[in-house]
């Protein structure tokens, strides 16, 4: 009989071995050979500089993708020089936020307002992308099943083989497995990769939303601490959730694959007693859920009260430190705090009590399996002992996610449950348009009778603030005052006449033509003088030169050194108060409007809601007993009293005249107004980022900041403990059923494993509820030390500081160290010590594997290396480009009226979009770095597990130990530890103010000043900042 010719080569382990990297190296090259350069070319040849740039992630090939190749150049400009926004490719088209709020805003506006879901909305809008997330998802979970499948095939092989034994059936048996545990990483990255794409585009969309129905609502909408809030931390939990949304199915599925092979390992049996247990588990969340839910509901009640006073204060520093009134706001705000902390505190230990449960719900599931085993006398061996472990472990791992899947889902029914009742509020409360198109008669304002009310709640509908009795209309041309004493409700009439009061009856005012407004309290965009005078219109020179004459705004420019296009800050806060006027009305005369509103600067009279008078002046004069002469009576005896107060109080003889008093120094040499050039950039623009690696001194003060890190070793030597005796367990299982007899009964069997899987539960309670007191006390400290150095800093930081970007440390930046921070270490350290533990296991069946994970770990520290430069830098702009959106949303919320009344919205609408793709293009960079090294990385611990198979196929029987050699095969299976090496500058990004000391410099006010009733000044100069033309001199 012929012999059968063999297939197989006769080639060494290194042949073998490197074989399946050949196979992958040549297929990606081939796809990523798909597509051309100068195809693209051909067909965008004339693209302009942006989209180009949009073309490095669109225009990239298969291979391209999988590896993420296309983000090779971006690394290496990180390498050479600091990296800076403009090297940032642009981010692709389906990612910009016009784009995606479209989408999004035709999903949710087709549905009724009683039925509208904004969950429906957001899958509706993004399906085809969590389609295509599914597939990836559903790929990984069946990949990530086939070792444990083939994990029985495997330790036979390793039992049974002899020193004759073939190894093609082995090497077989490896490359199947590494192939899948390959696959399984690919499709791993594509899957969090789009995810993290849809999250940015969820996030995009609402945020542009909540803008526009911000910016159209009127006083009565929701205060803007619940609007920042909306912003900072629901829609970023939102979009967080797209990354978790698969899990609510993928754990069926995992449940039933893993089902699938115990009854093929098993039998009928202890699969169903598998699957009724892990049932169980999970239906035993449900009251948890709720418990969460309604914690995370009083959390963010709180939260929002705790902004809305901490937005309050922060307009009113000034006034605040003037009459030294810190400690006493500083006392009101940290009890809001401790309210807040109150809540947290019950919710960080409801998640110890759900992270003890659902980490031994992995014990018991194997407890109760291998128990109904030794019931029904199922014949246990170490191969379908390891292979039940092994398929146990990956369904662990999905139960052991399973308490931050409910926790984030809780989370995020709270947040769209709080986003859909703001767009319900924003339906609701729609202002009042009025006629913008000009009547064909000289009528500029016809006013109808109407009653109008600020609240619209039914108990205050029979209460009005304002009665119109009479039809009243308004020339165009004519000059009309509405005089009246304070609260009569001029400013009220107004804003009827403007549609910004909600009109209870009566019929619609009409304002005919464009409409301007100079509002009360004085609203100035951040940004330079020339801006808010312009305010959206194009230049015409002679006329805008003309208009700040007529302003008085000339004399102003002239002493400022940039002119017209010096910064102002935050709010005008570097301006007077009547220098605020003199821009808000130069901004009204430049609209060339056909209808002007001038709030507080005389035909109609008002008292207390009512129109009492109306006529022309000359008319309202000449009747003494009328309402505007009665008005001008008082004004004049207040002005007689003042002066004779003046008589019998004079001042001190010792004190300079006016004309030696306070004055402003004018510099002497300044540049013409017509030259253009803009000033250099401050901190009122962006905020600056810090270079190179993180201190660590932010480490030290992070992990120290809770009882002085006293706790840490106590975590540290619970999961050790933990690790240990759960991989014991495992051994003990597999080294008992090996062969007959090395346990005198089932009952040491079982009763040995439970008491060490039970005794592994222990030390995860333990870790669990150190670890939420670690969360609190950090929390605690961090919050009332950034709160502290903030009341205590000069004004002049809140001059330089834009409110929005103290907000964001506030509430986003304090809810990640409250929740994610310390959670995020904790998880660090245990996948190290995990690594170290399989490591050992692995050098323990053969020393030669210790060489190789040096050698891996050598090459993964050098990606590293390359990769941090890079990362680092993408990861601080993250959080700059946050602040100047939630600046723009507090901008705009504070001066919508004018906005709306000067019909600008589109305009800042823009801007919003601009801020947002600004923000979404390092972000998304940001993740796709994350991605590129984590392909890397795991491909070589992949590599590495391959070679390992490899020895332990190769090696004969009788130098190793079959049973901690399948020990070490099982454990291996799960190697992929994700890269978490940016976990050091999330926590950097996240406690930022303890890491910049230029930022807030504390003070004391001088002993003497405090003891001392009074004070006086000899010749002081002062001045707003370094930079400022701006000062005070001979001040005494």
């Amino acid at each position: 009989m012929a012999e059968i010719p063999d297939y197989f080569p006769q080639a060494s382990v290194v042949d073998v071995s490197s074989f399946p990297l050949s196979l992958l190296l040549c297929f990606f090259n081939l796809c990523g050979c798909t597509k051309n350069d100068s195809d693209l070319q051909v067909q965008e040849p004339l693209l302009q500089n942006e989209n180009n740039e949009s073309q490095v992630f669109t225009g990239a090939g298969i291979w391209s993708r999988i590896s993420f190749q296309w983000l090779n150049e971006l690394f290496e400009t990180g390498r050479v020089q600091k990296l800076e926004f403009s090297h940032v490719p642009s981010v692709p088209v389906s990612e910009r936020a016009d784009n995606a709020a479209n989408v999004l805003e035709q999903s949710l506006w087709h549905q009724k307002i009683e039925d509208a879901s904004l969950t429906s909305a957001i899958l509706h809008a993004t399906w085809k992308s969590m389609a295509i997330n599914a597939v990836f998802a559903g790929i990984n979970t069946a990949a990530s099943y086939t070792g444990p499948f083939l994990i029985t095939n495997l330790v036979n092989y390793l039992l049974e083989k002899s020193e004759g034994t073939s190894f093609e059936y082995g090497f077989l048996l490896a490359f199947i497995i590494f192939f899948s545990k390959t696959l399984e990483s690919v499709t791993q990255r594509q899957w969090y990769f789009g995810a993290h794409r849809i999250g940015l585009r969820v996030q995009a969309a609402l945020t542009v939303l909540i803008y526009k129905m911000s910016i159209s609502m009127k006083y009565s909408g929701p205060n803007s601490g619940k609007i920042i809030n909306l912003i900072n931390v629901d829609v970023e939990r939102i979009g967080d959730c797209c990354l978790h949304i698969h899990g609510v199915w993928l754990l069926p599925l995992q449940v039933f694959l893993a089902f699938a092979i115990l009854y093929g390992n098993l039998g009928v049996a202890p699969a169903f007693a598998t699957l009724l247990t892990t049932v169980l588990v999970v239906v035993c969340n449900v009251p948890l859920v709720k418990m969460q839910k309604s914690f995370e509901s009083n959390i963010m009640e709180a939260k929002d009260s705790r902004i809305k006073k901490t937005s309050e204060i922060l307009k009113s520093m000034r006034v605040l430190k003037l009459h030294g009134w810190e400690q006493r706001f500083l006392m009101k705000l940290l009890q809001l705090r401790e309210t807040e902390r109150d809540w947290l505190k019950r919710y960080l230990y409801t998640c110890s009590a759900v992270a003890f449960l659902f980490w031994t719900s992995p014990t018991l599931v194997s407890v109760v399996t291998f128990g109904v085993c030794i019931l029904v006398k199922t014949p246990l061996t170490a191969g379908t002992v390891l292979s039940t472990l092994a398929t146990l472990r990956i369904l662990q791992e999905a139960i052991y996610n399973l308490p931050e899947l409910i926790s984030i889902i809780a989370r995020t029914k709270v947040s769209l449950y709080r986003v859909c009742e703001f767009f319900k509020e924003d339906r609701r409360n729609k202002p009042i348009h009025c006629h913008t198109s000009k009547a064909s008669s000289n009528i500029g304002i016809k006013i109808e009778k109407g009653e109008y009310t600020w609240e619209t709640s039914d108990r205050n509908l029979n209460k009005p603030v304002l009665k119109i009795m009479e039809k009243l209309s308004v020339v165009q041309g004519y000059k009309v005052a509405i005089c009246g004493s304070v609260g009569s409700g001029k400013s009220s009439l107004l804003y009827s006449i403007l549609g910004e009061i909600p009109r209870i009856s009566g019929t619609r005012i009409k304002v005919y033509g464009t409409k301007a407004i100079v509002p009360q309290i004085s609203w100035i965009q951040t940004g330079t003088v020339r801006d808010n005078v312009l305010f959206g219109k194009n230049m015409d020179g002679a006329f805008y030169d003309h208009v700040l004459k007529a302003c008085a705004l000339d004399q102003d420019i002239k002493m400022w050194a940039n002119g017209d296009l010096s910064l102002i800050g935050e709010r005008g806060i570097n301006l007077s108060g009547g220098q605020k006027q003199r821009i808000q009305l130069a901004r009204a005369v430049y609209s060339d409007s056909d209808v002007y509103f001038l709030d507080d600067p005389f035909s109609a009279v008002i008292k207390d809601g009512l129109i009492a008078q109306s006529g022309k002046s000359e008319d309202l004069i000449k009747n003494p007993k009328g309402e505007l002469v009665c008005q001008l009576a008082a004004y004049k005896k207040s002005i007689n009293q003042l002066k004779t107060s003046q008589k019998e109080n004079p001042c001190d003889n010792s004190a300079p005249h006016a004309e030696d008093g306070i004055e402003e120094l004018k510099e002497q040499q300044r540049e013409p107004l017509s030259n253009g050039k803009l000033p250099e950039k401050t901190q009122e623009e962006e905020e600056e980022a810090e270079t190179g690696r993180v201190k660590w001194g932010v480490y030290s003060t992070f992990l120290t900041s809770a009882y002085g890190g006293a706790f840490i070793p106590i975590i540290l030597l619970c999961h050790v403990f933990f690790q240990g005796l759960q991989m014991a367990s495992n051994y003990w299982l597999a080294w008992a059923t090996e062969k007959q007899g090395r346990v005198s009964s089932n009952q040491q069997l079982i009763g040995i494993f439970i008491l060490l899987s039970f005794g592994s539960s222990a030390f995860i309670l333990g870790r669990a509820v150190f670890l939420s007191t670690i969360a609190l006390e950090t929390g605690k400290n961090l919050f009332h030390g950034m709160t502290t150095a903030i009341f205590r800093a000069p004004i002049s930081f809140f001059d330089l500081t834009p409110s929005s970007r103290i907000l964001s440390r506030c509430s986003t930046d304090q809810s990640t160290i409250d929740t994610n921070i310390p959670y995020r270490v904790a998880g660090l350290v245990f996948a190290i010590i995990q690594l170290f533990f399989v490591i050992a296991l692995m050098s323990h069946v053969a020393w030669e594997i210790f060489l190789l994970f040096l050698l891996v770990i050598g090459i993964s520290l050098w990606y590293q290396a390359y990769y941090i430069t890079t990362a680092r830098e993408l990861a601080r702009m993250v959080g700059i480009r946050k602040a100047p959106i939630l600046h723009h949303f507090s901008e705009s919320i504070t001066g919508a009226t004018t906005i709306r009344c000067f019909n600008q919205e589109d305009r800042f609408l823009m801007k919003l979009l601009s801020l947002i793709d600004d923000y979404s293009r390092v972000a998304f960079h940001n993740a796709a770095t994350m991605e590129w090294l984590s392909v890397r990385t795991n491909f070589l611990f992949n590599l590495v597990f391959f070679l390992v198979l490899i020895i332990l196929v190769s090696l004969p029987p009788s130098t190793i130990d079959p049973s901690l050699a399948g020990l070490a095969a099982t454990y291996g299976l799960n190697l992929n530890v994700l890269n978490k090496c940016r976990l050091a500058e999330i926590i950097r990004q996240d406690i930022r103010l303890l890491d910049e000391p230029g930022n807030i410099v504390e003070y004391d006010a001088p002993a003497r000043l405090l003891e001392d009733s009074s004070s006086s000044f000899s010749k002081l100069v002062a001045e707003f900042s370094s930079r400022s033309s701006r000062r005070t001199r001979g001040t005494s």
